[in-house]
C-alpha cells in the first residue's frame, strides 16, 4: 500500500516556475514507478510524465518536454516535478500516482493517486 501527498501548487504568472512535490509513504515506494497527471475544468486528465522506479528512465508529454522535469529521492520517498516557462493552459489540479508493475502512460496502470494540488498559471 502505497499513500501519496501532493504539495507546492499555487498561483503564478505565465513565464514563471514551481516544484511540486510529491510525498509517498509505503515500504515498496522504491520500487514503483512512478507518474504525474493533470486535469483541468471540464477536461478528462492528462498524462503530463513518469520516471521509472530506477530513476533512469522518463517520458514527458509534448506539451511539456523541455519544460518540465521529474525526479525522485529514493531515500526520502520523494518525486518532484519542476515546472519552467508555465503557460496559462498549465492551470490544472496536478496529481502524483504510483504504478506498482507499468512504466506507462496511461492512467488505468496507476494503483495508486494523491489527491491533487492546485497551479493556476495567469495570463
Amino acid at each position: 500500500q502505497v499513500q501519496l501527498v501532493e504539495s507546492g501548487g499555487g498561483l503564478v504568472q505565465a513565464g514563471g516556475s514551481l516544484r511540486l512535490s510529491c510525498a509517498a509513504s509505503g515500504r515498496s515506494f522504491s520500487t514503483y514507478n512512478m507518474g504525474w497527471f493533470r486535469q483541468a475544468p471540464g477536461k478528462e486528465r492528462e498524462f503530463v510524465c513518469a520516471i521509472s522506479w530506477t530513476g533512469r528512465s522518463t517520458d514527458y508529454a509534448d506539451s511539456v518536454k523541455g519544460r518540465f522535469t521529474i525526479s525522485r529521492d529514493i531515500a526520502k520517498n520523494m518525486v518532484y516535478l519542476q515546472m519552467n516557462s508555465l503557460k496559462a493552459e498549465d492551470t490544472a489540479v496536478y496529481h502524483c500516482a504510483a504504478s506498482p508493475q507499468y512504466y506507462t502512460r496511461m492512467p488505468r496502470e496507476y494503483a495508486y493517486w494523491g489527491q491533487g494540488t492546485q497551479v493556476t498559471v495567469s495570463s
